[in-house]
């Protein structure tokens, strides 16, 4: 499920990016933060209770998510601003950004986000 909700992240931050990179005609570097954060919400809300069906406390889920993407954000987008800068196209370097964040997110989502609290959610603690 993860994989299948990460695809749907990539199409709202795929979109959004195309949003405002060429449309709005933003340099690579806020396009893509705003598509990433976009997804990173979708992403969250989707995999916590449908893939890790986690009852784990919410916000301090979020927290940790958010270490993440502190350490995440900053590097990618730098790497990301260099590599357009060299003349490499924006959209493979999205491309390859969202490949790694899929697999590395999964990683420590799964390992350290909710390592104790995956399938800890049951019908009556999500109503």
């Amino acid at each position: 499920m993860f994989f299948i909700f990460s695809i749907s992240a990539g199409v709202i931050q795929a979109l959004s990016f195309t949003l405002f990179y060429e449309i709005a005609h933003f340099v690579y570097w806020p396009s893509y933060l705003i598509a990433l954060t976009l997804s990173v919400i979708w992403n969250f809300t989707l995999n916590r209770k449908f893939t890790f069906k986690s009852a784990n406390n919410i916000p301090i889920a979020m927290t940790k998510v958010a270490f993440f993407y502190v350490i995440f954000t900053p590097l990618s987008t730098w790497w990301g601003d260099a590599l357009e800068g060299y003349g490499w196209n924006g959209y493979l370097i999205l491309g390859l950004t969202m490949i790694t964040n899929l697999v590395t997110e999964f990683i420590y989502t799964k390992y350290f986000v909710y390592r104790h609290g995956i399938n800890t959610a049951t019908q009556s603690s999500e109503a």
